[in-house]
């Protein structure tokens, strides 16, 4: 048997019983320039659906696009056909990164002032809940042109490994069963949903066998079709017929004129190290680039923990405070990116901290919720090809609607854009004009799928989180660049602290700083704010440059205890 036929026999054999499910496995290993290729995700299924593609042949972008279809079955309260995303992308034969940019955009009947009554104040629940809240998906537009223009494989062999935990089905694990839940009361608001999600009229236990058979013939048709299998024919005529029977805005040319956009991603250094992020329409990028670009006038290390906790703060402050006034849909708005991201504006920023002393936002005290619902996964293949996707619904199960016939539940990314200058979106996230409610427009996002490499090692890495995606990963990258960690658990599992200008607070994760710490925050003037539990789900890849070996990590916040 040769080494690739033992690996692919091996790999045939994995079960699902490894603490951290990841794979890291060396193909052609007698070739010593090869990478180990390495595949990590939020569900150990989807983590076996990529590796299945490489194992067949596939590259990264194939095995990119298997996961991507394979979390929309097992893990729809996070993703899914239904939502959009951003697909970081690098080419190892030409060194180019790409930003496949599948962010839903509003219908052509969407207005600014949609959700809101005659006094312009927000109806409750209106950008939240059901299919009037939804905005036209792109994911499955993303794996269609992935798979054509960078894929080695038919979008048909990589969307099969979906296609049979949908129709086959799959042991319900106990985080699904805890979403499914916590959120009964929005599933049991549409009867299809109810039907798929609230078998017997409850919620089901960990265990059960859960089958998608109209998913499973929507992901078919998509395989089979390519892009005019979702956005055209009978799938698209399904979902706009119950998006209006259930009062939505949809039309069928929203889904027919739908397309992805290939953007030039945000690249800036921050020290010695080379960072690659997602640009507009997410806010990642730029505020990362504003964030470390402050902290480079600082000699950060040299600080105590506290220190360096309360310039991170501050830098965030600066850069959440812009992400507010300035961000949006750059295909809309004019944003001034260049200065954003200019070292020169940093040191202008910089100039202002006061070491001793917490600047002022504004005096409001929103509540800031978690957010959870959104999913990441990294990859790498043989070749050094790399991928770093975030995809998310927006909320639990998004909209909580089920398009019809077709097994879609939409998403209710239509909260994320500005209603009003004083209206916080379900993160407590302000916005302006940039931000509002476009026919067209995708709306401004914190999704931040990353690339970090320096001379020594090369981190694939993003997390959900709502609004705190940014900062979690700014704090890996602190670890990783200033601290010289690069041991992917322990980056993975640092404790986390949160600014985002509005509210004007640290968040703190329980039982994660010590009393002297948080009390050296205090003294300063910071307030700090411990969060009711841990947040993110950071997926990492560490890639070591001399050896060519890959290290993978889940984050120990999003593991679930299951039996399969």
């Amino acid at each position: 048997m040769t080494r690739l036929n033992r690996n692919t026999f091996l790999l045939k054999q994995l079960g699902l019983c490894c603490l951290f499910f990841i794979l890291s496995f060396p193909i052609y290993a007698e070739n010593s320039q090869k990478y180990s290729a390495a595949v990590v995700s939020a569900h150990p299924l989807a983590t076996k659906a990529g590796e299945a593609i490489l194992a067949q042949g596939g590259n990264a972008f194939d095995a990119a696009v298997a996961v991507t279809a394979a979390l929309a079955v097992v893990e729809p309260y996070a993703s899914g056909l239904g939502g959009g995303g951003f697909w970081l992308l690098y080419r190892a034969k030409d060194q180019q990164s790409i930003m496949i940019d599948g962010r839903e955009t509003a219908p052509g009947k969407a207005s600014a002032n949609m959700y809101l009554d005659q006094s312009l104040e927000p109806i409750k629940g209106a950008s939240l809940n059901g299919p009037k809240a939804a905005a036209i998906p792109g994911t499955p537009a993303a794996l269609a042109h992935i798979t054509k223009k960078y894929g080695q494989l038919s979008l048909m062999k990589n969307i099969t490994p979906a296609i049979d935990l949908a129709r086959e089905g799959f042991q319900l694990d106990q985080r699904f069963a805890r979403a499914i839940q916590h959120n009964q009361e929005k599933l049991a608001a549409y009867s299809v949903t109810d039907a798929i999600f609230l078998p017997a009229g409850k919620a089901p236990d960990a265990g059960i066998l859960l089958r998608q058979p109209q998913l499973a013939s929507t992901l078919t048709m998509l395989a089979e079709q390519g892009h005019d299998g979702f956005y055209k024919g009978a799938v698209a005529e399904e979902m706009v017929r119950a998006v209006k029977q259930g009062g939505g805005i949809w039309q069928i040319n929203d889904l027919s004129e739908y397309r992805i956009v290939e953007r030039k991603p945000t690249q800036f250094t921050y020290r010695d190290t080379k960072i690659t992020s997602a640009t507009l329409p997410s806010a990642g990028g730029l505020t990362l680039a504003q964030s470390l670009n402050i902290l480079e006038q600082f000699s950060i290390t040299e600080l105590p923990a506290g220190d360096q906790a309360h310039l991170i703060a501050e830098a965030l402050r600066f850069s959440y405070k812009d992400r507010v006034e300035l961000l949006g849909d750059r295909d809309f708005v004019s944003i001034p990116e260049k200065m954003l991201e200019s070292k020169g504006y940093a040191a202008k920023r910089a100039a202002q901290i006061d070491i001793n002393k917490a600047g002022l936002s504004v005096n409001r005290k929103d509540e800031l919720n978690e957010g959870t619902e959104t999913t990441h996964f990294s990859i790498v293949d043989q070749y050094g090809n790399r991928v770093a996707a975030t995809m998310s619904i927006n909320t639990f199960f998004g909209s909580g609607f089920v398009a019809g016939k077709t097994g879609v539940l939409l998403n209710n990314e239509m909260d994320d854009f500005s209603m009003g200058e004083n209206i916080p979106n379900i993160f407590g996230l302000y916005g302006s004009a940039a931000n509002t409610i476009a026919p067209g427009k995708r709306p401004l996002s914190s999704m931040s799928p990353t690339f970090v490499e320096n001379k020594d090692g090369i981190l694939i890495v993003g997390t959900p989180g709502g609004s705190r995606i940014i900062s979690m990963l700014l704090l890996a990258i602190h670890q990783f660049v200033d601290h010289k960690q690069t041991d992917a658990n322990k980056l993975v599992s640092t404790p986390r602290f949160h600014h985002q200008y509005l509210p004007d607070q640290i968040y703190i994760e329980p039982d994660s700083y010590e009393q002297d710490w948080i009390m050296h925050l205090k003294r300063k003037g910071h307030e700090v704010e411990t969060a009711n539990r841990k947040w993110g789900n950071m997926q990492l890849i560490y890639i070591d440059k001399n050896s060519r070996q890959s290290y993978v990590a889940n984050d120990p916040r999003g593991l679930f205890v299951t039996h399969y």
